[in-house]
C-alpha cells in the first residue's frame, strides 16, 4: 500500500507540473547551521558588497518559522525561463531574466494558484506565505534540502533537466509534507568552465562569489556612480551578465521546457546604448514597465549605458 504522505506529494506535484512548474520539492523546517555558517562568512568578507539588506533579519534567515506561526513545511519550487534569444554576437548584453514579464509577479501568481490547490486538497484555507525573492530565507538551500537541485560552482541552483534560467519560489504552510526524495550529489563534477568564462574573475572559487566584481551585482544592485575599475569592469554589458550560465553544459542538455509566461520581450532585443541614453522616464516607462529592469529605473540603466559606450570607445 502506497504511504499516504508520499501519495500526496505525488498529487502536488502533478499540479505544479501542470501550472509550468520545472520542479517542486518539500522540507521540513530544521535548522540549517552549515547554510548560515556560508552565509555569515560570506558577510564576514564583504562579499555582498554595498546589499546592506543581506545583513538584516538574520535570525529569521536561521529559523524560517519565525516568517510563518506553525510552520510545518517549506514548498521549493522552480520555474524555467530558458528562452533562446535572437541577439547580435558581441553587442551590448541585457540578461535573459531582464528580458521577459518581471519573475516576482510571475512566480508569486503561480505559486498562489498553487496554494489554492492546496486549500481544496486539504478542505480548508492554510496558514500560508508566499515568498519570492522577497523575504529572509535560504532559497538555494531549501531547493537543495527538498531534493530538486543543486548549487553548482557557479553559486547558481542547477535543476537536473532544467538546467539553471530558473526562478525560485516558496510556499511556507503549516501542513506536513513528506517526500522520500534526498539532497543531489554534486552535479558538476571536475567541469570548471563557468570560472574560466567569468570575465572579471567574481567566481574566486568553486561555489564562491565575490559581488563586487560581479557584472550582474555592478549593473543591478549597485545604486552609486561606477568608479572607473567598476566602469571598465562591465564590458558591454547594459544590465545584468549570463556568461557562467551560458557555458554551463547543463544549459544545454535540456528536456523540461522554458514556462510560456517568459516568452522574450522583441523590442528589448538588441537595444543599444543610444537608444537608453535617449529615453525619458515616459518612454523608459514604455518599454520596459513590467520587466526586471523597471525596478532598477532610469538612472542606473543610462549610468550602466555611459560606461559601455565609454567601453565601445576604447576598442
Amino acid at each position: 500500500m502506497a504511504d499516504p504522505s508520499t501519495v500526496l506529494a505525488r498529487t502536488i506535484r502533478k499540479e505544479a507540473a501542470r501550472l509550468g512548474f520545472a520542479a517542486i520539492g518539500f522540507s521540513s523546517p530544521i535548522p540549517q547551521p552549515l547554510a548560515m555558517q556560508r552565509y555569515n562568512a560570506m558577510l564576514a568578507e564583504h562579499r555582498h558588497g554595498e546589499m546592506v539588506y543581506l545583513e538584516n533579519r538574520l535570525d529569521e534567515r536561521a529559523m524560517p518559522s519565525m516568517l510563518l506561526p506553525d510552520l510545518k513545511t517549506i514548498i521549493s519550487a522552480a520555474i524555467s525561463y530558458n528562452y533562446p534569444l535572437d541577439t547580435i554576437t558581441g553587442g551590448p548584453v541585457i540578461s535573459t531574466y531582464a528580458l521577459i514579464d518581471d519573475y516576482h509577479t510571475v512566480v508569486r501568481e503561480k505559486l498562489q494558484q498553487l496554494l489554492n490547490f492546496l486549500n481544496t486538497l486539504f478542505g480548508e484555507d492554510l496558514n500560508a506565505t508566499i515568498t519570492v525573492d522577497s523575504s529572509p530565507i535560504l532559497e538555494k538551500n531549501w531547493a537543495e534540502h527538498s531534493g530538486i537541485g543543486k548549487t553548482g560552482k557557479n553559486t547558481l541552483l542547477i535543476i537536473p533537466s532544467a538546467g539553471t534560467y530558473i526562478f525560485l519560489g516558496e510556499l511556507l504552510i503549516n501542513k506536513e509534507i513528506t517526500d522520500n526524495k534526498h539532497p543531489l550529489p554534486n552535479l558538476c563534477g571536475s567541469c570548471t568552465k563557468c570560472l574560466e568564462s567569468c570575465p572579471t574573475g567574481a567566481l574566486i572559487e568553486p561555489s564562491k562569489l565575490d559581488a563586487t566584481r560581479c557584472i550582474s551585482y555592478l549593473t543591478i544592485e549597485l545604486k552609486r556612480e561606477f568608479t572607473p575599475e567598476e566602469s571598465t569592469l562591465i564590458g558591454n554589458h547594459l544590465f545584468g551578465c549570463d556568461h557562467c550560465q551560458q557555458v554551463c553544459p547543463h544549459n544545454h542538455q535540456t528536456t523540461i521546457p522554458p514556462n510560456h509566461s517568459f516568452t522574450p520581450h522583441q523590442n528589448l532585443l538588441n537595444l543599444t546604448p543610444e537608444t537608453i541614453l535617449s529615453l525619458t522616464k515616459s518612454t523608459f516607462r514604455t518599454l520596459f514597465q513590467g520587466t526586471p529592469i523597471y525596478r532598477t529605473g532610469l538612472k542606473r540603466l543610462k549610468r550602466n549605458a555611459r560606461a559601455v559606450t565609454k567601453n565601445q570607445n576604447k576598442r
